[in-house]
């Protein structure tokens, strides 16, 4: 018997949750709203506070891997756990921007063929990032590091690029 018995419920939960966080997200940029939704609450500057949750969870993100190779696994685990909190507010934020606002902005200028590129595996990679974070860190915080180690080593490259790509693409459609 397995010493983590409850892993695959917990796992089907994590798959479960993600796919109900993308497909809710997709729904929301691309679906219809009620009347009236739009423009009823400002939300114009929450792209600057969805970049700024962005830049937070890079130098989390980054701090936290420097911490665990110092073997400092308590700050490294505040550390992760702070860049999950941001992301998590970065969702809830970006949420509320696309429930308040109809559609996405477009992009206005002169490097569209980056952009697009930096967009598209920006909202691939974002996709596949939401099961893979809650993976890495339920098997830190169940003490699995040897399963903890091996996926945050596909995590971690993939989340930061989500996080680096935010920021790019709030630099390419604001500034």
């Amino acid at each position: 018997m397995s010493e983590f018995p409850k892993e695959s419920f917990w796992i089907r939960i994590i798959y479960i949750v993600s796919a109900v966080i993308v497909l809710a997200i997709a729904f929301l940029i691309l679906g219809p709203r009620p009347e009236g939704m739009e423009g009823a609450l400002d939300v114009s500057g929450l792209p600057m506070v969805n970049a700024v949750l962005n830049m937070l969870t890079t130098v989390f993100l980054i701090s936290g891997w420097i911490m665990i190779k110092q073997k400092k696994r308590e700050t490294h685990k505040k550390l992760m756990l702070g860049a999950f909190g941001f992301s998590f507010t970065f969702l809830v934020t970006y949420v509320i921007y696309h429930w308040f606002k109809s559609g996405p902005k477009m992009y206005e200028g002169g490097w569209s063929e980056l952009y697009y590129f930096i967009l598209i595996t920006h909202i691939i990679l974002a996709s596949v990032i939401i099961p893979l974070a809650l993976i890495t860190l339920y098997r830190g915080w169940t003490y699995q590091l040897p399963k903890h180690r091996k996926i945050a080593k596909i995590t971690f490259p993939i989340w930061l690029y989500v996080s680096v790509t935010g920021v790019l693409i709030y630099g390419m459609l604001y500034l």
